[in-house]
Order: C-alpha cells, then structure tokens, then sequence
C-alpha cells in the first residue's frame, strides 16, 4: 500500500513496508535485544527506506523516561563554555542521551525559571555551574529527586554530586609564581563576583595567596568587569591609572587577560617587561596571542566528561560516583617575567 502523500511515515507505515505487526516494530525500536536479528534486520530496513523518526513525546510516556537531560550555562558567549558543551554532548550521545541547554546571563533568577524550563520538557538530570543557586531553587530540586551535578567547582556541601576544582587553591598557584619572580604591587582584574561563586574564589584566592607573603589586594587594586573585552580593556586601563602602577596583573579569566593585553598595547606598555599579565582557563587563543599567555589549565574534557558519567549513571539507575578533583596547572608563556626595576 503506498504511503500517504502528504504525511509522515509512522509506526504502522513501517510494520507494513517491513511485513511485522506494530508491536515488533515497537519492540525493535524500544528493546532491540529481545528481537531476533532477522526481525531488527527488517525493521531497521523499512524504518531507513521510510525516513520514519518515533514520537519523542509518545516514547517518552511509553517509557517513562525522555533520554534527555539539562545543562545551564551562564553564558555560551565564551570559549571555555563552547568547549565544556561540545564534550558533554560527546559524552551524552554516546550513551544515547539528549542534552538540553539553556542560559542564565549569570543572573539566579533567570537561571532558576530555566531550570523550571527544562524538567517541565522531561530532563531527566541537570548540570548546573558552580554553586551560587538560590535557596528556592535548591529546595525545588530536592523536591523533585532529580540527579544534579554541579560542575567547576570543589569541594561542595556534604550530599552534593559535583566535579571541579578549588578556583581559591588554583588562582594560588599563580600567585606565589609572580611572587617568586619578585612581584609585590600585584593587581587583579576579576569577573563580576555577585552570583558568581567561582569568580568571588578567584579573588578570595588572591587575598589568602599574598597575606601569605604579608601583602593583601587593595581597593585600587581590584576591578571587578564582565567578561568581554571592551570591558577587560577598561578595567585593564584603570588598574594601570593607579601610583603606583602594579607591575603585574591576574586575570579571572582568560577572555579578561586578551583584554588586557589589547589594552597594553594602546597604553605603550610592554608585556611583560613593564607588567606581567596572567589568564585563566588555558583557551585555545592563549598560546597564539603575541605574547602568548600565561595562564592556568583547566582540563576541560576530561572534567566535562567527568559530568556526564555521573548523570549517565544517576538515570541508569546505578550509583553515582563520589565528588571528583580536577588538577588546575600553571602553564608559563611569554606574558609574565621578573618585575621591573623600581
């Protein structure tokens, strides 16, 4: 019988081209493993030559599960987001799992609505960032029993799935090596810290690492700017208006850190004859920017896969591995050298 004209292939279209009943073609699609491999063979056939896609909606009821979880993420508008995205999604597909995104603007509020968002469509788990999320929406996720991971931080409150890093630890890092080059008027360009658990780190990180060698982080010191560039330049800009003028900067990010080397090069400084400047993140741009930067690794797959796995895990229904570490390393390019002479 030939297929309507001006409709989609479905179910009973398939059984027919392919000789079987609906409910094979069911069984096929949903339990592979209980049918013959001839049957499959047919079916797989008539489902490739129809162009037949099943109703996610319908197979989701059947099923009780959607095979999709959420992720939120502050912004896509960043290469170290674009990065962790791409190898989520890797890990995910490959366990036929759907991922869905959505975006928070760094806002709590919006984050939270998007949360709403994504169960309401069937997600089965979600990925959050950091962990600066409202009380109202803690409590709605404890409500609802759904495996959640919060990703690019550690450690995390007792009971709670995340895997990452101590921003505070790994900023240290850096720190003690412009210390060690001789560096004492240290200055820092960070995101903007309100609702941003990872980026208030960076700076308490800074402050823990030069009390250590009794120096602390004045006002004049530290300016907190979006990251984008316009913005990394400004900020760059006024941190080298102060007298005296640090002789090296550490940027929250690496997208702060391109900003400000722009920026020194409209000033006339050299980099980093007259000021050290210091990323975060280790993005692809970093080694190619003259001068290449120094900044600090974030193993990005590996810690994004990391996510997955315990997702993958929570929805089958196994036990999901305990909170993990990742190593954040300082990798020295051309942007950092001794301090100046004074």
């Amino acid at each position: 019988m030939p297929l309507r004209e001006t409709a989609l292939p479905n179910i009973e279209d398939v059984a027919r081209a392919a000789g079987v009943s609906t409910a094979t073609v069911s069984r096929v699609l949903n339990t592979p493993g209980a049918v013959r491999e001839a049957l499959r063979a047919r079916v797989a056939d008539a489902v490739a030559r129809l162009g037949y896609v099943p109703h996610a909606g319908a197979r989701s009821l059947k099923l009780q599960r959607s095979g999709t979880v959420g992720a939120i993420f502050p912004t896509i508008d960043n290469a170290i987001f674009a990065k962790a995205i791409d190898a989520l999604q890797q890990r995910l597909a490959a366990a036929g799992i759907q991922l869905l995104i959505a975006t928070s603007g760094y806002d709590l509020e919006t984050e939270a609505r998007q949360v709403v968002n994504l169960v309401t469509r069937g997600a089965e788990g979600l990925v959050l960032c950091g962990l600066s999320q409202s009380p109202p929406l803690l409590q709605f996720l404890r409500q609802r029993g759904l495996p959640v991971v919060h990703a690019m931080t550690y450690p995390a409150p007792p009971g709670t799935a995340c895997v990452g890093f101590d921003n505070a630890r790994a900023i240290g890092q850096a720190v003690r090596y412009l210390l060690d080059l001789g560096h004492r008027r240290i200055a820092m360009l960070a995101g903007i810290t309100r609702d941003n658990d990872r980026a208030a780190a960076r700076v308490a990180g800074v402050r823990q690492a030069l009390a250590g060698a009794g120096l602390s982080l004045p006002p004049a010191r530290l300016v907190e700017r979006r990251y984008a560039l316009a913005d990394a330049r400004e900020g760059f800009r006024a941190l080298m208006a102060a007298r005296p003028a640090p002789t090296a900067v550490l940027c929250g990010n690496d997208v702060l850190a391109f900003g400000a080397l722009l920026e020194s090069r409209t000033l006339g400084l050299a980099v980093p004859a007259a000021v050290s400047v210091v990323g975060f993140d280790d993005l692809e741009m970093a080694r190619h920017i003259q001068p290449s930067l120094t900044t600090l690794h974030v193993p990005t797959q590996a810690l994004w896969h990391a996510v997955a796995d315990r997702l993958i895990a929570a929805i089958g229904q196994q036990p999901m591995p305990p909170p993990l570490e990742v190593e954040v390393e300082l990798v020295v390019r051309e942007s950092t050298g001794p301090a100046p002479a004074c």
